[in-house]
């Protein structure tokens, strides 16, 4: 019942809509015209048309029956074939009383009437048929146009582009380059083509696009890009970031296209740039170790032989006046005030255990001395079979962990915080949180100098120093929880 009071309102619909359309008016208007001569005969025609009738061997009905044909067949050409169909229909009703009522020979006159009603529509049909197929014809045309141009426009963009392009057969063979690829690879453009990728590839990178092939084609992610060694012309080799692609053809594997950039000489000025900052931050420890040790062996152990004076000064003398011997007493805590304090900024600089028994004895000095220096409870929690890192690895870790308590104590506001070692059989993480006011870490690791976190910079630059990464999770008023993951 839905379905039917549905197809009603649609009828509906459309009966309203062509009672709207002035051109349904006009073949109305069409039909009246026709209509009245061939029920009024006293209505006549011009002499040229009697002539023609005449000439055609018709009678005035036949004629008049002929002449619904237009209506129909324009009807056909404004509103599609259901316009012709629906006039025909009409013009049969209109025709019909004068074939039942008034022919002389009624058999002709259904035959005539049958005639204009079958060959309208037909006419209307091939007419309707032959402007689908112009538009369909118009519409490939323009298709193809339209194609031409976007190809046009990819072949100037694939050859125009600064990035190297090419594209490969299933068998490797390449089939298309730009001329930024050429310069990749030191072969012109012509000399490329045909050559197989394997001309370009060692053993090692060959086992690198096998594994992105094999991925390729079974529907796998290989991430935006990845790093491939490419033996150039003449005998060098460049280091290019790739993305690679599918190419299908009917749904089938045809081909593999390729987008690379050379980053030779930007992966050379990044090493130019970690072994700087390797070389400056093993200056900067070295100093540290030599002020530490100068500060132990030096400047402690003169104010250690200062306050052993003074305390044998107030102690060995009677005669000294009592404000005297309190004023003794004053400095004397005072020498041994800044004697402690020394000493912590020479474990500071360098803790003797770090050098001595390691990354974890050196972590649970520290975290002793942030407890007692700031007030902050700081525990140390390790997990996993313990075992020693490389000294550069171990001194690396360790100021990271430093200037995380560091930022704990000067920035967080907390009321506790924690260091967790983590040794998992491939890896180490080690873990800094505490329970403090947090705040919105940025988006990315890089934006953390840009934003003023340049103790959480330094942390991402050392991290980076040992191939480690540093991960800062946070949310205002529920901690911070900085992690450093090292593959050993």
């Amino acid at each position: 019942m839905g379905e039917v009071k549905t197809a009603r309102q649609s009828l509906f619909r459309q009966v309203l809509s062509l009672l709207r359309d002035p051109r349904a008016w006009l073949i109305a208007v069409l039909l009246l015209l026709i209509t009245l001569p061939h029920y009024v005969e006293t209505l006549g025609y011009p002499a040229f048309v009697s002539t023609l009738m005449g000439e055609l061997g018709l009678s005035r009905p036949a004629f008049e029956r002929i002449m619904y044909l237009a209506p129909i067949v324009w009807a056909g050409f404004l509103f599609s074939f259901k316009g012709a169909v629906v006039s025909s229909i009409v013009a049969l009703a209109l025709m019909l009383p004068r074939v039942i009522l008034g022919s002389e020979d009624r058999i002709d006159a259904v035959f005539e009437s049958g005639a204009v009603f079958i060959v309208g529509n037909v006419l209307a049909a091939t007419f309707d048929s032959l402007r689908h197929s112009r538009e369909r014809r118009i519409e490939i045309e323009n298709a193809q146009r339209e194609l031409q141009a976007s190809e046009q426009r990819y072949r100037s963009l694939f050859e125009d582009a600064h990035d190297g392009i090419w594209v490969q057969d299933m068998e490797g063979n390449i089939v298309a380059a730009n001329a930024a690829a050429s310069k990749l690879t030191g072969y012109t453009v012509p000399e490329s083509l045909g050559m197989n990728v394997r001309q370009f590839l060692s053993p090692e990178a060959l086992d690198i696009a096998r594994g992105v092939r094999l991925k390729l084609l079974n529907g796998e992610t290989i991430g935006e890009y990845y790093d491939q060694t490419v033996k150039r012309k003449d005998g060098s080799e460049a280091l290019v970031r790739l993305s690679s692609s599918l190419i299908r053809n009917n749904g089938r594997p045809a081909g593999f296209q390729h987008i690379g950039r050379d980053i030779t000489e930007e992966k050379r000025l990044q090493e130019n740039q970690r072994h700087y900052l390797e070389q400056a931050t093993r200056a900067q420890e070295l100093e540290r170790k030599r002020i530490s040790r100068e500060l132990h062996d030096d400047t402690i152990q003169a104010l250690v032989v200062l306050s052993r004076q003074l305390d044998a000064l107030a102690s060995s003398r009677t005669d000294i006046p009592p404000e005297v011997r309190k004023r003794l007493e004053e400095l004397w805590q005072q020498t041994n005030s800044i004697m402690q304090g020394v000493r912590r900024l020479s474990q500071d600089l360098r803790p003797a255990a770090l050098d001595r028994l390691g990354l974890l004895p050196a972590l649970e000095w520290l975290a002793g001395d942030v407890s007692s220096f700031s007030g902050i409870p700081t525990d140390l929690a390790v997990t996993g079979t313990e075992r020693r890192l490389p000294e550069e690895v171990e001194l690396v870790l360790f100021r990271i962990v430093q200037e995380a308590l560091r930022n704990v104590w000067r920035h967080s506001g907390a009321t506790g915080a924690r260091v967790t070692v983590e040794f998992a059989r491939d890896k180490v993480r080690i873990t800094v949180s505490d329970n403090g006011r947090g705040f919105e870490p940025p988006k990315s690791v890089g934006d953390l100098a840009k934003e003023g976190k340049l103790g959480l910079a330094g942390m991402e630059e050392r991290a980076r120093l040992v191939g480690a990464t540093l991960t800062a999770e946070s949310q205002p008023g529920k901690g911070t929880a900085v992690a450093i993951e090292l593959t050993a």
